[in-house]
């Protein structure tokens, strides 16, 4: 594309958008971490964040790839992790969605977001979006041919802070028109003592998230959003005790 040649981020990109695991698996479960890297080339300069705030919630979903990692080894399910931070382009939202490169991301300013031209937006599109979406629908494809069963469980984690205000929620199961899915997963945390809940802290929205609208519910497959409080991801322990209660009900 002719606007993606005229970037200045031209080249920049040199990892793989995504990771692949178990591409081969017959589970039907497909594992998807889009905020799995804060990874931002170097060339970049963290877009203008400090040290800090580039290793905050705001630039990827801490502990979120080790949970799906965990989760893909203990069930041998295929595992479609981003390679990129959210920062550049947010893989769980629509291209033109107002927050898909975002300026401000709550209370921390984007320097190196901000103005940015249409080419180097098409160009992290095309560099980074595309890729990780094509090769998903390439997955689900394959094996709906094959008549094999397609579950897609998007694995993310939410700060204990939002705003200044202390979030209590452990565990979200996030879901559009999947709600028998969800429904099991929900009883199924609901016999630990856990803090869980349905569609919080955030809600399925068809203009604002990727995952499961287009993956999922538009193709008539199981499909949600597992959000963890990433305070509850800190250590080896913690990942595996989440795993534990989760790999049995997706």
């Amino acid at each position: 594309m002719h606007a993606c040649t005229e970037s200045a981020e031209l080249g920049l990109y040199t990892r793989p958008a995504y990771n692949l695991s178990r591409e081969d698996s017959t589970h039907p479960l497909i594992l998807v971490c889009e905020h799995a890297s804060r990874y931002i080339p170097d060339a970049l300069n963290n877009l203008g964040l400090d040290d800090v705030a580039a290793r905050e919630h705001i630039a990827w979903d801490i502990g979120a790839l080790q949970l799906a990692e965990q989760l893909a080894q203990t069930l041998g399910a295929t595992l479609l992790s981003a390679n990129y931070s959210r920062l550049l382009i947010d893989l769980n939202r629509p291209r033109h969605a107002p927050d898909s490169i975002p300026a401000q991301s709550e209370i921390y300013q984007v320097p190196g977001n901000r103005d940015l031209d249409e080419a180097t937006r098409e160009y992290r599109r095309q560099t980074l979006f595309k890729p990780f979406h094509a090769r998903l629908q390439t997955l689900i494809d394959e094996r709906l041919a094959n008549g094999q069963a397609v579950r897609v469980v998007g694995i993310h984690s939410f700060t204990p802070v939002y705003y200044g205000q202390p979030r209590p929620l452990e565990i979200g199961v996030l879901f559009g028109q999947a709600t028998r899915y969800a429904q099991g997963v929900l009883d199924g945390l609901g016999e630990h003592p856990l803090k869980v809940a349905g569609n919080q802290p955030y809600k399925i929205d068809p203009l604002g998230d990727m995952t499961v609208p287009v993956h999922g519910d538009a193709r008539g497959l199981d499909s949600l959003l597992i959000e963890v409080r990433n305070d509850l991801l800190r250590s080896p322990e913690a990942v595996s005790r989440w795993a534990a209660y989760l790999a049995p009900l997706l």
